[in-house]
């Protein structure tokens, strides 16, 4: 049984070696568990396109969004465009660099916020696809209900075939709009693959992964995305590097929520109270047949009761 946990930060450097052993078992037991359930581990969705090595088709989620994307919403210019390396730029820099350790929280990756902050953080990925492109009203709702913030991690394909929610997800201020990828790949340049879906293959490839979805939020929706969390939240050292680069916090997490929404809605509540300060919380809104929704709610309700508040992304940085 998977069960990961919120860590605090710790005084002595024992306990800190200590801590850091105990993540990095309960991430790794997470993923061999949760590997087992389905090939889109932290996902919410089944990969599809390119970079997908599994490409059996499975159940439709209920309530999706239709196959066919709308009309892309209408370009927008932010008023002050970040200026990013170019692709010329960063092929330059990293395409000698040795790849390194590639997994959930190699160098590089923030999983938990700063060490200060009194808060916790509520993430929530959007990962588009054929079975990963509906949108989870109950959940949202939730958040909105209670006025707690959440950092929204959206995918290219989920924000192509959800324009009108894009649009109001973009306006409403209790949301953080964060960059999950393009194509919804592992972010290698090694072409590294996890729970069956193939990462990018190449310093060029791990760009276009990061800025294709960069530049579409900031082109259509004045998004300025300051974080970044790749397909199944798989980088190497290198990728995580280069996000830094371009700018980009690679984002992860200290508490899995719901498990790429497969979770019960009771083992989200359950993991919902290991949150505390400094924890980041991973979840799923673009599953509504999911647990995660009724989970949340009864998680929230407790955790707000007990006196934690929640904070997005952005305001720990």
């Amino acid at each position: 049984m998977f069960l990961p946990f919120g860590m605090n930060q710790v005084g002595s450097k024992e306990e800190e070696n200590m801590e850091h052993r105990s993540r990095r078992w309960a991430l790794k037991a997470g993923a061999a568990s949760l590997g087992a359930v389905a090939a889109g581990l932290l996902s919410g969705c089944s990969a599809s396109g390119p970079a997908t090595a599994t490409r059996s088709a499975s159940p439709t989620a209920s309530g999706a969004a239709s196959s066919t994307p709308p009309a892309p919403a209408p370009s927008a210019s932010p008023s002050s465009a970040r200026q990013y390396p170019t692709r010329a730029q960063i092929l330059s820099e990293f395409k000698n660099q040795r790849t390194g350790e590639f997994g959930l929280e190699v160098k590089g990756i923030e999983l938990g916020l700063p060490t200060t902050t009194k808060s916790a953080a509520l993430t929530f990925d959007a990962c588009g696809g054929a079975h990963g492109s509906a949108i989870d009203h109950a959940l949202l709702d939730t958040l909105r209900d209670h006025n707690v913030p959440a950092t929204l991690f959206i995918n290219q394909r989920w924000a192509r075939s959800n324009g009108a929610a894009m649009e109001e997800l973009v306006a409403d201020p209790l949301f953080e709009i964060a960059n999950h990828g393009t194509s919804h790949a592992p972010l290698s340049v090694a072409g590294q693959s996890a729970y069956g879906i193939y990462g990018t293959g190449s310093v060029g490839e791990a760009y276009d992964e990061v800025m294709g979805n960069q530049k579409y939020l900031a082109g259509h929706y004045a998004v300025d995305a300051r974080f970044f969390r790749s397909g199944t939240a798989h980088m190497d050292e290198v990728s995580a590097a280069m996000c830094r680069k371009l700018g980009l916090i690679p984002m992860n997490f200290t508490v899995n929520l719901d498990a790429g929404a497969s979770f019960p809605a009771a083992t989200v509540a359950a993991q919902m109270q290991l949150l505390s300060a400094g924890s980041v919380g991973i979840g799923h809104f673009n599953q509504p047949e999911s647990g995660t929704a009724k989970g949340i709610a009864l998680g929230l309700a407790a955790a707000l009761d007990s006196g934690l508040e929640f904070i997005t992304l952005s305001e720990a940085w």
